[in-house]
């Protein structure tokens, strides 16, 4: 905000009660955030998990502050005022919109939530919308992408305050479009209200993040996924979910469906696996709102029903179908199933698999290609549940013919004692195995004992770029230790 706000605009949609001073204050700058406030400010006060940001209004209005906004009473001294309102999470999105300009409105937005395939679908959507000549920005949880600028995300979907900062960046940087990752966190705690979605997208639900500082049951967690198609105009749902109905239940949007049924309006037929040349996917006719054939560098079923969810939106934008085509040929997902190329005999690829549940959905998947052999190599991260070790090891000992037990994010723990609970539970299967412990190691050895035929899975580090040891984030990016070893080798692919 370049110039000073009133109060009483920033308040425009929120109900309020003014106990104390005026809005007709000026305001400098919108804070939650006690660490950051500064003379003149509007201080949102938060209840979080582990804050109040009540317990801090003395300090801000002795750092000049020009108002609060609080939900309880409070006993504020000075000449700042105090505006009472019943959620202040709530509060703070709209205020947020507010102060930036209401940046939403000079984009399309498109949000998708669902616990698995948000990631994966936000960069389909973004790859072929930018194809048509869109300016596509993306908000998820790997990065957040305005132009040429890539920032690291700390969440899936960011607090509502930093959300419409970069709604405006975008916008003034010429952007036309936005899509994005909805978590259920971030509809649960609003940050996600004081604009409405153009398209909502829901995926699938599967039991996830239940638990202390998340969601009190699975009811809940699927309650949270509802309120996108509350603050939607449109909503394209995976018809196939067992949950689907619940999670549009109270909707206020057109609803649209895809899935592999005949009452799904955009829907797949014909689907067939695909492998040539080290490379693995999916081809399948989408019939129903629209007709062609298309090929997705993907594998799997989930696969098909993201590409599905991406030409749902596409066509609200009026894609031409060839350029949808050409798009599923060549976006790539930083560590989800990312294919990286090393030869024609055999398929390397990278995933972000890291607990059991992902990894058993991925290793089915890929035992559907009947492969020579299924190799997976994997790690577990320290100072974490053991049990997720012990789980792993069951899954990958079970489904993979060769186990090749690693390095993750060690943390605080050594390396060995976590591989030896990873043996622990391959020990309950009659999986082989074997131990590196150095992760570019372990690789080398994946890519020197690759077989034609074989698929090969780097699981657990996805689009992680580092390597956490001892409270220390080393860089350390998969892609670059397979370069390397290549390049070593003296040559940028196996067998050449």
């Amino acid at each position: 905000m370049d110039e000073m706000a009133v109060l009483k605009e920033l308040l425009e949609g929120i109900t309020y009660r003014c106990v104390k001073g005026n809005v007709d204050t000026g305001i400098t700058e919108l804070v939650y955030d006690s660490r950051k406030i500064v003379k003149g400010c509007l201080f949102v006060c938060i209840k979080g998990a582990n804050f109040d940001g009540h317990e801090f209004i003395k300090e801000a209005v002795e750092k000049g502050a020009a108002a609060l906004v609080v939900s309880d009473p409070v006993q504020a001294d000075g000449e700042v005022t105090v505006i009472q309102t019943e959620d202040t999470r709530y509060a703070l999105a709209f205020l947020s919109a507010a102060f930036f300009g209401h940046p939403a409105k000079r984009l399309k937005v498109i949000g998708i939530t669902g616990t698995k395939g948000k990631t994966t679908t936000t960069y389909l959507i973004k790859s072929v919308l930018e194809k048509t000549g869109r300016k596509v920005g993306l908000i998820g949880t790997i990065e957040v992408v305005i132009g040429d600028r890539h920032i690291h995300a700390d969440n899936t979907t960011p607090e509502s305050y930093l959300l419409q900062k970069y709604f405006k960046e975008m916008a003034d940087a010429g952007l036309d479009t936005v899509v994005m990752e909805v978590s259920s966190q971030g509809l649960k705690l609003h940050r996600t209200q004081g604009f409405v979605f153009d398209i909502g997208i829901f995926t699938n639900l599967e039991p996830d993040h239940i638990g202390p500082n998340e969601h009190e049951s699975f009811e809940e967690y699927m309650e949270c996924k509802s309120l996108l198609f509350r603050q939607c105009e449109t909503g394209i749902v995976n018809l196939d979910d067992a949950h689907c109905g619940k999670v549009t239940e109270g909707h206020t949007c057109r609803l649209e469906s895809f899935g592999f049924g005949k009452e799904a309006d955009l829907r797949a037929e014909g689907v067939e696996l695909l492998r040539e040349k080290g490379h693995i996917g999916v081809g399948f006719h989408v019939k129903g709102l629209m007709d062609f054939p298309v090929k997705v560098m993907s594998p799997g079923r989930f696969s098909v029903y993201n590409a599905l969810a991406a030409i749902a939106v596409c066509r609200h934008f009026g894609v031409d179908t060839e350029k949808i085509r050409q798009a599923f040929l060549e976006v790539k997902v930083k560590g989800r199933i990312e294919l990286v190329k090393v030869s024609d005999d055999f398929t390397i690829m990278i995933d972000y698999a890291h607990n059991a549940m992902s990894l058993e959905s991925l290793l089915s998947t890929l035992k559907e290609y009947e492969p020579h052999r299924l190799i997976c190599l994997f790690g577990c991260g320290g100072n974490r549940s053991k049990m997720r070790r012990y789980e792993m090891g069951e899954v990958s000992g079970r489904l993979s013919d060769l186990t090749i037990i690693t390095s993750d994010n060690p943390r605080f723990e050594e390396p060995q004692a976590i591989i030896d609970d990873i043996k622990e539970g391959i020990g309950k299967t009659t999986g082989n195995y074997v131990e590196i412990c150095d992760r570019k190691e372990a690789i080398a050895y994946a890519i020197e004992i690759g077989e034609p035929g074989d698929i090969i899975v780097l699981a657990g580090k996805g689009h992680e770029d580092y390597q956490e040891i001892k409270g220390v984030k080393y860089p350390m990016d998969e892609r670059e230790l397979i370069r390397e070893i290549l390049e070593e080798r003296g040559r940028t692919e196996v067998g050449r």
